[in-house]
């Protein structure tokens, strides 16, 4: 039986991504999980693609931390919103509260009116990351 606190690493369907699907990552830095990575590589069969990438993709993860901008938050939401397909899974990857860069998810939700989104409850993705799923407003209710 599945433990209560699996996470979307382990289960990286939780993120809503498919064998085959494109996902699109932003904002990657060295202090990113990769296992979070791999799971969605070895979900999708498809490897990551970076901001670069100018065709439609099928998901987006955006790895943001505090002390980034929150301007720059609601216009890298726009700007993945731009190649993703509709009602696709978009996400925000922040730090756990008390790991370094930690962000609160009011800044997140702020962020994410400001471009059009709804925010979601975070989810524990991994041992030092939570996941924010982002919506267009009216979407998913």
């Amino acid at each position: 039986m599945a433990s209560v606190n699996q996470t979307a690493s382990q289960n990286a369907e939780e993120f809503g991504f498919e064998p085959g699907d494109i996902v699109q990552e932003w904002l990657w830095d060295d202090d990113v999980d990769d296992s979070i990575r791999a799971k969605i590589e070895e979900l999708t069969g498809e490897d990551l693609v970076d901001e670069d990438y100018n065709s439609a993709v099928d998901g987006v993860i955006l790895w943001w931390r505090d002390g980034d901008d929150e301007d720059e938050l609601s216009d890298t939401i726009v700007d993945a919103c731009g190649v993703l397909d509709d009602d696709a899974p978009l996400w925000v990857l922040t730090p756990k509260p008390g790991r370094p860069g930690a962000a609160s998810s009011s800044t997140v939700q702020s962020a994410a009116q400001t471009a059009g989104m709804n925010a979601a409850t975070p989810l524990t993705v991994s041992k030092d990351w939570n996941g924010i799923r982002l919506r267009a407003f009216g979407k998913g209710r």
